[in-house]
């Protein structure tokens, strides 16, 4: 299951790499809907696309932000699933809890561990977020878990080999902080391999009773937020449906079968609101259409409620930070 809500977790980490630069928050934050009032709270929680929006922003200023922020992402990162990991028996059992949890992961790919032969390979697969941040996502992901590998052994897990579907980046002598060992592009998968043998290495945090403990927690947290993710899954799917003539709060409360009070306090939860969820929408079928060959402004307006070309207009260029002429290939 891909995450349909995620924490600030990311989006912080990327204001704390560039928080010694010049660049100010607002450059980072821009078009995400996010303020800078929200990065206080405890329990935010915000939709896939502002994340990836803060992580796009941060590209244009960094291009190998991906492997950066996957070699700060610690098993902490990961809350209750991370600790559940690290007091696990063995190497090979917290590699097979934490793909049991993917709603915990946060993670926009599904993850595999396949043992063949000598090899244990860890692969990244079935990407569907924003397709210009793919490589991105790859690097900071892969990055990520081999830095977790090592935080559940005590030490560096050595690596055998890496690969990757997408052609070499100009800066992939940098591989080499998250990868030393032989790298290939262009590959049928996106995985890292390590020798086998490892996943019966006991870990050096081994804990019977904190194990059984966070492993209750994990359970409970896992139904908790994958009840949520189908529920947020539902409202999505009745408003892109709709988003020619959109329900309002109370109409849309009315088909989820609650009162809007009710709505309001489950959104309230989800780290979001009625009217992001609709500018989310109406962004990513915006951003569709005007790479669609036959639709012009005017008929985009329509088609996504709006009553004038201006009000569409004005509506992309926060949501983006460019006109909408601008955006079209």
């Amino acid at each position: 299951m891909h995450a349909q809500v995620t924490t600030l977790h990311v989006v912080s980490m990327t204001l704390e790499y560039f928080a010694d630069t010049a660049v100010p928050v607002s450059r980072l934050l821009e078009a995400s809907g996010i303020q800078p009032a929200d990065l206080s709270g405890n329990n935010s929680r915000i939709t896939p696309h502002q994340e990836l929006q803060v992580c796009a922003n941060g590209l244009t200023l960094r291009e190998d932000l991906g492997l950066e922020l996957g070699q700060r992402m610690h098993i902490s990162a990961y809350g209750i699933l991370g600790y559940a990991a690290l007091s696990s028996a063995t190497f090979g059992d917290a590699w097979r809890l934490m793909l049991e949890y993917p709603a915990l992961l946060g993670t926009y790919f599904k993850l595999d561990l396949n043992v063949e032969g000598e090899l244990a390979w860890v692969s990244a697969s079935n990407y569907q977020q924003r397709p210009e941040l793919e490589v991105f996502n790859v690097e900071m992901c892969l990055a990520s878990l081999r830095t977790v590998c090592a935080d559940l052994l005590g030490q560096v897990l050595p690596l055998s080999a890496a690969q990757f579907r997408y052609s070499e980046p100009t800066y992939s002598n940098r591989y080499a902080n998250s990868f030393d060992c032989p790298v290939r592009f262009d590959a049928p998968s996106n995985a890292f391999a390590f020798p086998a043998s490892w996943l019966t290495k006991r870990l050096p945090l081994a804990d019977a009773i904190t194990h059984q403990d966070t492993l209750m927690c994990c359970r409970k947290l896992n139904s908790e937020l994958s009840a949520r993710q189908i529920w947020l899954a539902r409202i999505r799917e009745l408003l892109a449906g709709q988003l020619a003539d959109s329900p309002g709060l109370e109409q849309l409360a009315q088909q989820m079968h609650c009162s809007p009070r009710t709505l309001r306090r489950h959104l309230q939860a989800l780290g979001t609101h009625y009217q992001e969820l609709l500018d989310d929408l109406r962004f990513e079928r915006a951003k569709d259409l005007l790479c669609q060959e036959g639709w012009p402004v005017g008929r985009i307006a329509e088609e996504l409620g709006f009553s004038e070309s201006a009000s569409f207009r004005h509506a992309f260029q926060r949501w983006s930070g460019i006109a909408p002429s601008h955006f079209r290939p």
